[in-house]
């Protein structure tokens, strides 16, 4: 006899509790309560992570890695080995996909549909955390066995953890089985794994703006650029709200709460790209696009049109406001 289906979490917001699809189901009752109880217990583990220093490792890109990025990738790693529904996973600390193992699984459980390989940034900001700014955790979910060779239609959510006075996470759920817009919300992660809806529906502005804000990574650039030493005057002269830190989560979250902001990160010979796209850039595009914004690549591409290479794949990204996007790309690319 088959047993019942698991209930739906209380915190989800109505557009995924009425008549999901099998596999939002599965996402939203299995999967996303493990991967919020962990990012509750990383917010954790870092308020009282008080020396933060080198491991004494480096993982396959050659970074060197913080005590803190192995105790973050330890956390996430235990929560997704209680999920039978995840067949496969891979880390910017670990960057190789590989297939989970789960003890007492029980047989005929999980169908084929109901499977998720599972890409994550465990910290996301280790250039700014000694100075105990903001930082954040980056999760992809994929649809199937693997996030490796994907159309991104098929990245079904994405998690931005944001780790800072308080741990909050911007959830990102589209239905890769239907051309949906998909729904983006706000949750509050407590220390005991509570969850409490802060926004159940998250989405950026229509112009006229109130506040204007922009996010100029890379700044250094604008000296070899002039098309951007251009852009970032025009947005001086417009008089912009200047909102940087130097960490994606945190200037995603800002743009995402403010309902308004646009984030530059420009690609060039002399300074290529840094984000990978599997663990940073695609997370956040998905995001970005269910609050009704829009993301684009180095090139001023959609993100989310090209097919994800390997573990290893970088790239730019610029996105916030449909419209402050468009702008940026005309000064930017003609």
């Amino acid at each position: 006899m088959a047993s019942p289906p698991s209930p739906q979490p209380q915190w989800l917001p109505p557009q995924l509790t009425t008549s999901p699809s099998p596999t939002i189901h599965a996402l939203t009752s299995s999967l996303l309560p493990p991967l919020l109880r962990a990012l509750s217990q990383i917010g954790l583990a870092l308020r009282s992570s008080h020396r933060v220093s080198l491991a004494g490792s480096a993982n396959s890109f050659g970074d060197d890695q913080l005590n803190v990025d192995v105790a973050c990738e330890a956390i996430m790693r235990a929560a997704l080995a209680q999920c039978p529904l995840v067949a496969s996973a891979s880390s910017e600390e670990d960057p190789e996909e590989k297939q989970m193992l789960h003890q007492d699984e029980p047989s005929g459980a999980v169908t084929s549909q109901e499977r998720f390989s599972v890409a994550f940034d465990p910290l996301d900001g280790s250039s700014i955390i000694a100075a105990n700014w903001t930082v954040g955790t980056i999760v992809g979910v994929w649809k199937g066995e693997t996030a490796l060779g994907k159309d991104p239609r098929e990245q079904v959510c994405s998690l931005m953890g944001v780790h800072g006075p308080r741990t909050t996470v911007i959830v990102a759920v589209r239905d890769s089985a239907e051309d949906a817009e998909g729904v983006c919300f706000e949750l509050g992660l407590d220390d005991d794994g509570s969850v409490e809806v802060i926004r159940p529906n998250v989405k950026l502005s229509a112009p006229p703006y109130k506040t204007r804000y922009f996010a100029p990574a890379n700044l250094r650039h604008a000296a070899d650029s002039p098309a951007y030493a251009t852009l970032i005057s025009s947005f001086i002269a417009k008089k912009y709200t200047l909102r940087y830190c130097g960490g994606l989560v945190p200037d995603l979250g800002h743009v995402l709460n403010k309902g308004h902001g646009v984030y530059v990160s420009p690609v060039a010979e002399a300074s290529k790209a840094k984000l990978r796209r599997l663990y940073e850039v695609l997370p956040v595009a998905l995001a970005v696009e269910c609050a009704g914004g829009r993301a684009v690549d180095e090139e001023g591409r959609r993100v989310l049109e090209r097919r994800v290479g390997g573990c290893d794949e970088r790239g730019g990204i610029i996105f916030g406001n449909e419209d402050e996007v468009e702008e940026v790309v005309r000064v930017l690319f003609g």
